[in-house]
């Protein structure tokens, strides 16, 4: 073997791992690995900022599975990456932040930019570490992508020593790491299958990560062996689809009062993949706690999660992928008791995701989703951030693939400008269409300009009602009349496409949306779209009260 510097090695140990490409902004102290990239064939996508950075190396997460890979710098580049650690931790998306770290020797001097690392991101990732010599590299790269993957995927970060980055070192690499999959037992799936016999009221909800479109179809098709409404969880209604008749809708912030009905009232919950958190349990008010008073199944890859929260009466350690699979067998003895209401549940959805309200002013926006949901194909990718402009798109926009949904369950902001970049570079052939609402936006809009650097059409739905929108519906309803902190003056976004060499339109009314989206998509550029919102819509289905100023 030939020696390598530490910077080589790492990025030769991704090379092994199969990485396509990373996310970075550059720093002084990890310059050994930002030549080691120059020749590697891995595609770098320089971003402006690093919470950019690491939001689209989560995104990445999430669209293949594989841990997303970001550089930072130290200190101040390494905390303003925690946004996308912490997305990544409560969205269970496997990734990997590599930050650069002062010399060893100055450990504890409080040196230039220093941290501790394991103290900074301990509570937010599921494991923190620091490579102190070259030949540790590939050991550590590889426990680090198993960590990201097994179990409850989720972010593993780690610093690099500017010394250690430079050394030289004679050792192997380490081979592809595939994640070790724990399966159902043929126990559970057969006591599974007597408590679903059994039961009078049952709904299965699916959430978490770790799915496949291969686990998506399988799970659809034992719904329709077994006529079980199917309800998806907060932000993951790419896991089952929207025409399927066993579709119940997504229990996501202000859930069809129907659905929310359904899981109060069930006998039996089959929950698969996902925690049951704050936003889909409806505060957890929809759940007991600590034991439910439905029957609970759930099914869920990491250990830890079984019980942490519900006491559930069948715990099944399984990845939604093994858990899928196993569900082949398990067919009905005769006609379930409760098909019958089955497709009425499947209407609840349509009507609820259906016809928009009207709202004040000259722009329909549920009129625009709804349109946009006919307009875009199947494979159309949605990314977003966090406001009560999302209730729009998360209530009328209909999901058919796994993948086309991309927005984070931690409800944080800025997400969806960074996503759509990294979405559109690795699935240039789908279509990619950002919604942000104007305060959304502006927490990471400067990575419209790492589109356009590196041509990235993708297309920017801007929903501008001059404010923080979400915090001034709970002003309206707490402090009435005494608007603090939560009225924006925005900048003319379309004009701020222009400027960094995109496309850039302004629309105020309903009928002018459609000619600009389509003279958007044919520009071939970066695009944003201001659109101008009555603010009295504070969301999608309450408008300011009367008298209230905007």
């Amino acid at each position: 073997m030939t020696p390598r510097n530490g910077g080589r090695i790492l990025v030769d140990q991704l090379r092994a791992q199969g990485v396509e490409r990373v996310t970075c902004v550059p720093g002084e102290s990890y310059l050994a690995v930002l030549d080691a990239l120059y020749d590697s064939g891995i595609d770098v996508l320089t971003c402006r900022a690093e919470g950019g950075a690491a939001m689209m190396a989560e995104a990445y997460g999430k669209l293949t599975g594989r841990p997303g890979i970001c550089f930072v710098t130290r200190g101040p580049g390494a905390t303003n990456a925690s946004h996308g650690v912490h997305i990544a931790m409560q969205d269970s998306t496997p990734m990997i932040l590599f930050v650069g770290q002062i010399e060893c020797g100055m450990r504890e001097r409080e040196a230039f930019q220093e941290l501790d690392y394991r103290a900074v991101f301990g509570s937010m990732a599921k494991w923190v570490t620091e490579i102190d010599t070259p030949d540790r590299i590939p050991e550590l790269v590889a426990r680090a992508f198993r960590v990201a993957m097994q179990g409850r995927p989720g972010p593993v970060v780690i610093a690099l020593p500017e010394e250690m980055l430079v050394a030289m070192a004679d050792v192997p690499d380490v081979p592809r790491v595939e994640p070790a999959a724990p399966a159902p037992a043929p126990a559970d799936i057969e006591r599974l299958g007597a408590m679903l016999a059994a039961a009078r009221q049952p709904i299965a909800i699916l959430g978490g990560s770790g799915w496949t479109q291969e686990a998506v179809d399988q799970v659809a098709a034992f719904a329709d062996r077994w006529a079980l409404p199917v309800c998806t969880s907060f932000r993951r209604a790419d896991r089952f689809r929207w025409d399927h008749p066993c579709y119940a809708g997504d229990l996501g912030i202000g859930p069809s009062p129907a659905l929310a009905a359904r899981v109060k009232d069930a006998d039996l919950l089959l929950l698969i993949g996902g925690r049951m958190s704050e936003m889909p349990s409806g505060s957890y008010s929809l759940l007991d706690i600590p034991v439910p008073r439905q029957t609970l199944v759930h099914v869920h890859p990491g250990a830890e999660e079984l019980g942490r929260v519900y006491a559930p009466t069948l715990a099944i350690q399984a990845s939604p992928r093994s858990f899928a699979a196993a569900l082949a067998p398990l067919k009905p003895a005769s006609a379930p008791g409760w098909g019958n209401g089955t497709p009425q549940a499947h209407a609840d959805y349509l009507a609820w995701s259906g016809t928009a309200r009207k709202l004040p002013g000259d722009f329909q926006y549920g009129e625009i989703v709804r349109w946009l949901d006919e307009r875009l194909p199947p494979e159309a990718i949605l990314c977003n951030g966090a406001g009560n402009f999302a209730g729009w798109l998360h209530r009328h926009h209909r999901f058919s693939r796994l993948g086309t949904q991309l927005a984070p369950t931690s409800g944080s902001m800025g997400y969806g400008v960074p996503a759509a970049v990294m979405a559109k570079r690795q699935c240039p052939e789908s279509p990619v269409l950002v919604v942000a609402g104007d305060g959304d936006f502006l927490m990471n809009g400067q990575e419209f300009a790492t589109a356009v650097q590196h041509d990235i059409p993708v297309l920017v739905v801007v929903i501008d009602n001059g404010m923080y929108g979400t915090i001034r519906m709970h002003q309206e309803r707490d402090y009435p009349g005494r608007v603090s902190a939560t009225r924006l003056k925005n900048p003319d976004f379309a004009a701020y496409a222009r400027a960094f060499g995109g496309h850039g339109e302004t629309i105020r009314a309903t009928e002018d949306f459609a000619p600009a989206f389509e003279r958007a998509i044919a520009s071939g550029k970066p695009a944003i779209l201001h659109c101008f919102l009555d603010p009295r819509a504070l969301s999608v289905g309450r408008d300011m009260l009367a008298g209230a100023t905007a």
